[in-house]
């Protein structure tokens, strides 16, 4: 009896007083993790700003003693400092009548003219001009930060500026919804459109023909658009709250229909083309004229996204001709897009998956036709950075061409038009990216691993090879305030034999010899990769809940981006697979080598589409995911943005919406949940999150919700980050986490 006493206490020990974590000292260490770690990296975020056209570029130096701007000479492998801080200070002070320490400057650009450098900063919300030649401060007045547009506001293409012809003579404008055609010199009005209206307008984008004979414009039947409505319970400017909209189409809503037509000045000549080729549109776009004026190509992006064509319509004849006929049976993933049509006016370059990796293809444009397949192989395009058509190269960056290594990361590389010559422009190891000269004969190069500091080097953009070595990063300090490095691991997926690359985060405290519970922090789905690649001194969503006494881990399961098309459309239709299957067998692969992570207590947790995922998590996987905390998720696809969901989810709008929704599904819950939203959210739809709590109350299920008053979209920031805190410790650890007054949160 004695002996059965003993087991099950020490059992009970096991899990909480043995190896006590959620302490409040733990508490103090993730609140103040952030703080520690911060500004004890030098010499890195090098972020080069080339001069105009010239071989000189400048950036920021971080030293231990401060930021020193440097300027970089390629052409002649030098370098030095821009100007001396201390002085420019003082200068300034003396100007402004206000104290300026050297440290806050913040320079804008470094220009160039007449062979003198002007430099042009901000300081306490001035824009201030120095003049190096002359080494005299001038006042250039009170700067101004640009308005920013509501991210999901269509343009309806009703305004526009007036349009002047090539050779100047005339200027074409709308005006009562059709299109008016000045003579400059005399003023002289008429119009070439006469069927326009309110409820049927010529755009205000109108396009003149190189020889300024004809103007092409899309007519464009407008559709109804929707709104969301949020109340701000508490402005700050007044007591009673008040009531915001926002346009947001949604999946299923009816979209403007676009017909390009084609006019000529001088006869009144109009070409409208039949809509056979482009009649199910989801977007009309790029109307573009020939170099030779006797066409225009636009593309097509259809509705459900399963067809994509650039399109061709003859100011002769009036007819469309298709150039490029992208297809799929799942998606084309039109926002993976590059195309670029050749000077010669016969060739076209052009981005496609069509043969399950992302590769650049040569078209002849006369014919519509593949001349020949550029980039080949089991791996990736990531972007195109330059085309030289005269030496017929393309400079570009890819990921997983080089085996036995993080198929993720990023290089760059140069390849001729016809497939040859394929050359690695930056072949060590790490996450590149690249900074370009105006002429691309030079290029800054950073390059890191999560787990390596990063360096920076001037190359040659011809072969790669280095020109001078600029920065190396110091990471000494950062080592000695804490800092242990997240470990990337690999295993494999849900098939036994796919990858699948992720990272753990461990405490700064850890101890081997400890049981740890598991976080999972999860952002996935189509579109991207979403696991860190590069250095970061903390990874903020990661490392610092891992202070409480948690191994943390994020991977990109199937269904993300940037391996082969196979592996991303795994999703389609099926958002709700979130690489859930590949998640399980990676941790359980990860457990397996090392014993200390507790696997029978897992966590998880996300904003927005993680937010949604997390919450999937726990309905549809409980046996693994003990716990989830889930911020402004989009918790039904029929509620979210329409681009989003509408590019995975197909249209019209099936019975897999309604598979995949946390609504539909939030009867299934059996572990502990908690919901997170901001009133203010204007990129998810609040309600997405207030119905999935309608629908967990008619189920008569326990749930934990918070709302924050006058936040947007959000992951709960510093008030929620500490309820995440306390949520997986209660849930996880079985331990009451502390007072809030007994520790101390961020401010």
């Amino acid at each position: 009896m004695k002996r059965t006493f003993l087991i099950a206490l020490s059992v009970l020990l096991s899990g909480s007083a043995l190896f006590a974590q959620g302490s409040p000292d733990d508490y103090q260490r993730a609140f103040s993790l952030r703080d520690r770690l911060k500004d004890k990296v030098y010499y890195s975020n090098v972020e080069p700003k080339w001069i105009g056209k010239t071989d000189r570029f400048w950036y920021i130096r971080n030293t231990p003693q401060g930021k020193v701007y440097v300027v970089v000479d390629a052409l002649k492998k030098s370098r030095s400092d821009l100007f001396n801080h201390p002085k420019l200070a003082k200068e300034l002070s003396t100007a402004s009548g206000k104290a300026v320490a050297p440290a806050s400057l913040s320079l804008q650009s470094l220009e160039v003219s007449s062979g003198l450098d002007t430099l042009r900063f901000i300081f306490n919300d001035s824009k201030w001009i120095y003049l190096a030649a002359q080494n005299r401060l001038i006042n250039n007045g009170k700067y101004e930060k640009p308005v920013e547009k509501y991210w999901n506001e269509a343009d309806d293409e009703r305004k526009g500026d007036p349009v002047v012809s090539p050779d100047g003579k005339l200027t074409a404008f709308i005006k009562n919804s059709n299109i008016y055609i000045k003579e400059n010199a005399t003023g002289k009005e008429k119009a070439v459109s006469t069927d326009g209206s309110p409820g049927e307008y010529y755009s205000a984008y109108i396009q003149w023909s190189p020889d300024s004979k004809k103007v092409a414009a899309m007519k464009i039947r407008p559709a109804e658009k929707r709104y969301i409505y949020f109340v701000e319970s508490s402005p700050a400017d007044q007591l009673q709250p008040k009531l915001h909209k926002r346009e947001y189409m949604k999946p299923g809503d009816a979209l403007p229909f676009r017909t390009p037509r084609i006019f000529d000045v001088a006869s009144g000549d109009t070409k409208v083309p039949s809509t056979e080729l482009f009649n199910n549109q989801f977007e009309l776009r790029s109307l573009e004229w020939n170099a030779d004026s006797k066409s225009v190509m636009f593309e097509y992006n259809q509705r459900g996204h399963q067809v994509f064509r650039v399109l061709e319509l003859s100011a002769e004849t009036g007819i469309v001709r298709t150039l490029v006929n992208e297809t799929s049976k799942t998606f084309v993933n039109y926002n993976r897009y590059f195309r670029k049509n050749l000077v010669n006016g016969t060739e076209m370059i052009w981005m496609s998956e069509r043969d399950n990796w992302n590769h650049l293809y040569l078209y002849d444009r006369t014919t519509g036709q593949v001349k020949n397949q550029i980039t080949k192989g089991e791996w990736y395009v990531r972007d195109v950075v330059q085309v030289d058509e005269t030496k017929r190269e393309i400079v570009f960056s890819a990921n997983g061409m080089v085996p036995n290594e993080d198929p993720y990361l990023v290089r760059y590389y140069r390849i001729r038009f016809d497939g040859t010559g394929l050359t690695c422009l930056t072949p060590e190891e790490g996450m590149h990216q690249a900074w370009f000269s105006d002429d691309n004969r030079y290029f800054v190069d950073a390059y890191s691993l999560i787990n390596k500091a990063p360096v920076t080097t001037l190359r040659n953009s011809t072969d790669g090879k280095e020109v001078i070595p600029l920065e190396k990063a110091d990471i000494t300090e950062l080592q000695k305030a804490g800092w242990v490095a997240p470990e990337p691991f690999v295993a494999k997926g849900r098939d036994g034999k796919t990858d699948i690359w992720g990272i753990i985060v461990r405490p700064t405290n850890f101890d081997p010899k400890k049981k740890y519970p598991v976080l999972e922090y999860i952002y996935a789905g189509p579109g991207s990769q979403y696991t860190p690649k590069s250095f970061y001194p903390c990874l903020n969503q990661l490392a610092p809940i891992a202070e409480l006494g948690f191994i943390v881990i994020q991977l990109d399961g199937m269904g993300t981006s940037f391996r082969s098309k196979s592996f991303e459309e795994i999703i389609f239709k099926n958002l709700k697979d979130a690489g859930f299957p590949d998640r399980l067998a990676w941790t359980r692969a990860a457990a397996q080598k090392y014993s200390y992570m507790d696997t029978t207590r897992i966590g998880i947790y996300g904003g927005s589409a993680g937010g949604q995922e997390a919450m999937m998590g726990v309905l549809f996987y409980p046996d693994h995911y003990k716990a989830a905390y889930s911020a402004c998720g989009c918790h039904d696809n029929r509620m979210d943005k329409i681009w989003w969901n509408e590019q995975w989810m197909s249209y019209p709008i099936g019975k897999e919406y309604a598979a995949c929704s946390n609504v539909e599904n939030a009867h299934l819950l059996k572990r502990p949940l908690m919901l997170v939203v901001g009133e203010m959210d204007d990129n998810v739809d609040p309600s997405s999150t207030m119905q999935v709590v309608n629908a967990l109350i008619k189920a008569n299920k326990d749930f934990e919700l918070v709302v924050l008053p006058g936040s947007n979209h959000t992951l709960g920031g510093d008030f929620g980050e500490h309820k995440r805190y306390d949520f997986f410790v209660k849930n996880l650890m079985g331990i009451t986490p502390p007072e809030w007054t007994s520790v101390e949160s961020k401010k």
